[in-house]
């Protein structure tokens, strides 16, 4: 019996990927997920880093990472959607498929990547999860008044010029982030353009450094902040998206984030009657594509919504 065995044994051996297999039994998923932060987390948005800290915390990080079945994926997938929608479920996929791509070229872990693309086929056909819905919230101009008024109040407890910060947002198109990034020497007064550095890429983000174009009103709220640092805005951008949340709720503006103002810049410039070439200069869009979703706003009458508003910077 312990011939035979052996001759099994040795029959499975001989079958390619199985030494592999058995050098690395035991990895979990969660670990996997550990060891991708760890070497790759550098690279990461804030939300993506998150998202992967989060899903350690699953039952699906404790799996045995080379013996998952794309049933205890679509179980899990099924989980999530009793607390989240499934645009985010369906992140968990994304990142997961990171992983075990990483994995597999990187450090010669044999997962199998069918698993996941099973259960996301899966997933997909029973609509478990979904891309994104398409964003249009625009912030009126009578919550943006309000949202001035109150920025404007005199308080010695702020040290962050919001005020500033939320029209720079309204007319530069920049994001949280961004804004708290750009620096004077990055400035270039000839060709009013500054430098991005680190601009969100959909495949890469650190080093994505791009100068873009800055309009006459996101100039204007330049030239008149004080130097206080190397940074035009040095303020921590966590603080910044933390008190915007917290003045709409007080002020009862619902459903609107800070990213909605780079919304707002941009149909704004459309619907000034920019075209495609001289908006993506501004919002450092490299492809066109994606703006093309905001076109039919220059087909209409051309307008500019704060012609007339009094907090326009001039």
């Amino acid at each position: 019996m312990a011939k035979d065995w052996a001759a099994r044994r040795e029959l499975e051996l001989q079958e390619p990927g199985v030494i592999d297999k058995v050098r690395h039994r035991g990895v979990t998923v969660g670990s996997l997920i550990e060891r991708y932060q760890k070497e790759f987390g550098d690279n990461f948005g804030r939300s993506k880093q998150a998202h992967l800290e989060y899903m350690r915390t699953f039952d699906l990080a404790e799996l045995d990472a080379l013996e998952l079945q794309p049933s205890e994926i679509v179980s899990h997938i099924m989980g999530r959607l009793k607390t989240v929608k499934p645009q985010t479920a369906n992140n968990d996929i994304i990142w997961l498929r990171s992983v075990f791509k990483v994995a597999r070229t990187a450090w010669g872990v044999p997962v199998d990547l069918n698993v996941i693309n099973d259960a996301a086929e899966t997933c997909r056909r029973e609509r478990l999860i979904g891309k994104p819905d398409s964003r249009d919230r625009r912030p009126t101009l009578e919550e943006l008044n309000t949202l001035m008024e109150y920025a404007s109040r005199p308080s010695g407890k702020r040290s962050i010029p919001m005020d500033d910060i939320i029209l720079f947002a309204l007319f530069s198109g920049r994001r949280q982030e961004e804004i708290t990034r750009i620096r004077w020497d990055g400035l270039d007064e000839r060709n009013r353009t500054v430098l991005v550095s680190d601009m969100k890429h959909p495949t890469a983000k650190r080093g994505n450094h791009k100068r873009v174009y800055l309009t006459d009103e996101a100039w204007a709220i330049i030239q008149r902040q004080p130097r206080r640092d190397d940074r035009i805005f040095p303020d921590n951008s966590k603080s910044i998206g933390t008190r915007f949340r917290e003045w709409c709720k007080f002020l009862g503006i619902e459903d609107l984030r800070f990213h909605d103002l780079r919304h707002e810049c941009i149909s704004w410039l459309f619907e000034q009657g920019w075209d495609i070439p001289r908006v993506a200069s501004v919002s450092g869009h490299t492809t066109w594509s994606t703006l093309q979703r905001y076109t039919h706003l220059s087909q209409r009458e051309h307008h500019d919504k704060y012609s007339d508003w009094s907090w326009r910077p001039r």
